[in-house]
């Protein structure tokens, strides 16, 4: 079995070392800046909806500004949002390549993507049963807890599927561009020197990552549908 490998994928078994931990750092990323995302995500998410017009918080200032600046996040392409963060990358993670130098650009690429989600996700909470916990003199945080996010928890479990699956795909991005994990190995073992065997598999890892993200999400989301 070991020489049928060493005969297909030469390259990749010299690495395998350095292939796991690709593997791994790409883990991390998605892991650590998916939770953090997902948290201002979900945040900022519900701040929009609550303080739209007529809702329980209604603020068309904050509404608008923040609704903006969500935009214009949104409509900065991720690599360049990469290259533009660097210098503020440098001064919160203290490096500006490698592993450390992901995580801030990932999560500020992947916040207002998740926000948006989150954002369609609560709106779709029938708005009869707002109406009915503020008659029973609900505050609105525990409308917000109770009605908003309870009812949306399928919905925002697929958002959460959706981005993270995402998600792996920009740590490829990253990683290409000076990052770690299976985009940087892909690249600095693969592409640069022609090492197909070593593209594949990196992109069947990454495949398999994306599966298993669907799979654990469409599961969630069958045992919380009532």
């Amino acid at each position: 079995m070991m020489n049928f490998l060493i005969q297909i994928m030469p390259n990749l078994i010299d690495r395998i070392d350095v292939f796991g931990d690709a593997i791994i750092e790409t883990l991390l990323m998605v892991l650590i800046s998916g939770a953090v995302s997902a948290l201002f995500g979900i945040v900022f998410g519900v701040i929009l909806v609550v303080t739209r017009p007529g809702d329980i918080l209604e603020n068309r200032i904050l509404n608008t500004i923040l609704g903006r600046i969500i935009d214009l996040f949104r409509a900065v392409p991720f690599i360049i949002l990469v290259m533009v963060l660097s210098p503020l990358t440098l001064l919160i993670s203290g490096a500006s390549i490698g592993l450390k130098a992901t995580f801030f650009p990932l999560i500020v690429g992947t916040v207002p993507f998740f926000a948006r989600q989150v954002e369609q996700a609560i709106a779709e909470t029938d708005r009869g049963l707002v109406e009915a916990s503020e008659s029973m003199g609900l505050a609105p945080l525990e409308i917000i807890f109770k009605v908003y996010l309870r009812e949306s928890v399928p919905s925002i479990i697929r958002a959460t599927t959706i981005t993270f699956i995402s998600m792996i795909g920009l740590t490829a991005i990253v990683g290409a561009i000076g990052g770690g994990g299976l985009g940087a190995f892909c690249y600095n073992y693969g592409y640069s020197q022609s090492n197909f065997d070593i593209m594949w598999v990196s992109l069947i890892v990454i495949v398999i990552l994306t599966i298993i993200v669907q799979l654990i999400g469409d599961l969630l989301v069958r045992k919380t549908t009532h």
